[in-house]
């Protein structure tokens, strides 16, 4: 088998032919195909307004800067995310929280509850791998503390919870977040290469984003029209430059159409995982929820180390010596040096996400593998666990026949458990 890596990205003769189409155009940069991205987005995940963003990291800055998140102000998100979730924090001036997390490696709402204080104005949920978090609990605890929430769905193109889309809220709970923050980057189930959307039902707020997403000014680029011609303006904010052009949007308005073509296949391929692993007791299978649609972005296993004579890493490399590549998601926020300060303080501190993080592994899945693939990596995964496991019993076998008087290897302590 030739090597298979984490990821390759599934681009079309459409995204091609798109593509080319806006360079031949002559209009490159935000303009009629962001638009159009933006309108089939929101369709897509049942929101009233949709943002085209260059990432998920300026979505996510873009939705605190302009619920006016500041300085002393605090923002509670989970240890268990990428580092963008907290530096967009940072970058606001406010005080990241971390809560830990609950048995689906998610933001868990008991520790939320534990955590917020008079300071608190938000709470980021991460829907980890694409399952999403339990929305219900937080926006509960949101509306009863007045806080707002910002959901990052880096992960959660096309789940679902509770029958809705991730972005479309609860309707018929009457709960919503104030902003959902979405992902295209390269590994993502929608990829643009690099970019992002931001949803809202609050038009106002969209308003406001809109134009801090260009430096604060009154009209976008490509819609500066009126008495004056094109050429007049107005900034009425310190803003950014956080917009998406129209080349990858282009890209991301055939990925979009596909993407429920994408989830079919990446959900026939997690079940593939799921037959073919199931039953190692070595071996925890991702959690799922009934309650949920799971995006299958990731297909994260988790190594019982007790049970196992080799870590995390070197089961890693065993992959790698099959071709074979994969990934950790994630490094915890607390195990960063840079976010020392916060991670260690007492009220900051998330037992159980550093306990998940060794066991963790994200094995291989994306709709450009074939089944074939599938099958390899899941029969490797399953053959490096036998073989560890059958090492142990080995080991255990020789040390109780081995008489206690014998001379042990150099380094090898005499204590018998």
């Amino acid at each position: 088998m030739s090597f298979i890596p984490f990821h390759r990205p599934s681009i079309g003769e459409e995204e091609i032919i798109e593509v080319v189409a806006t360079l031949r155009s002559g209009w490159l940069t935000t303009g009629p195909r962001t638009a159009q991205f933006e309108n089939e987005f929101r369709q897509y995940v049942a929101a009233h307004h949709a943002l085209a963003v260059n990432s998920c990291t300026a979505g996510l800055h873009l939705a605190l800067a302009a619920l006016k998140i500041g300085p002393g102000d605090e923002v509670i998100t989970t240890p268990l995310t990428f580092c963008a979730t907290v530096n967009a924090i940072l970058q606001v001036g406010a005080i990241p929280v971390l809560c830990d997390v609950g048995s689906d490696g998610n933001i868990d709402p008991e520790s939320i509850a534990d955590r917020i204080t008079e300071r608190s104005r938000a709470i980021i949920p991460v829907h980890v791998g694409g399952l999403p978090c339990k929305m219900d609990a937080i926006w509960s605890l949101a509306r009863r503390h007045h806080l707002s929430v910002v959901e990052d769905a880096a992960h959660a193109v096309g789940s679902y919870y509770r029958g809705e889309p991730i972005g479309a809220g609860s309707p018929q709970r009457g709960f919503e977040s104030d902003v959902v923050a979405y992902s295209f980057y390269a590994t993502k189930n929608l990829t643009t290469g690099e970019g992002g959307m931001v949803t809202t039902h609050d038009q106002p707020l969209l308003e406001s984003m809109r134009s801090l997403c260009l430096h604060g000014i009154s009209k976008d680029a490509w819609n500066r029209y009126g008495d004056h011609g094109n050429w007049f303006y107005e900034v009425r904010a310190q803003g950014f430059k956080y917009n998406l052009s129209d080349i990858l949007s282009a890209i991301g308005i055939h990925q979009l159409r596909r993407q429920e073509e994408f989830i079919k296949v990446r959900t026939q391929y997690a079940n593939l995982y799921h037959r073919t692993l199931a039953d190692i007791p070595e071996l925890e299978l991702p959690p799922e929820s009934s309650t949920c649609r799971h995006s299958w972005h990731l297909y994260i296993v988790r190594l019982n180390l007790g049970r196992l004579t080799i870590d995390r890493d070197e089961f890693i490399r065993a992959l790698r010596q099959r071709n074979i590549g994969a990934s950790v998601h994630f490094i915890p926020i607390p195990l960063h040096p840079y976010f020392a300060p916060y991670a260690n303080l007492a009220c900051n501190q998330c037992p159980r996400a550093l306990e998940l993080y060794p066991r963790m592994v994200s094995l291989p899945l994306y709709p450009a593998m074939s089944e074939e693939q599938v099958e390899y990596v899941a029969n490797a995964v399953k053959d490096i666990i036998c073989t560890a496991r059958k090492t142990k019993t080995i080991a255990a076998t020789n040390a109780v026949r081995q008489p206690r008087t014998a001379k042990l290897p150099l380094g090898i302590s005499e204590a018998v458990p």
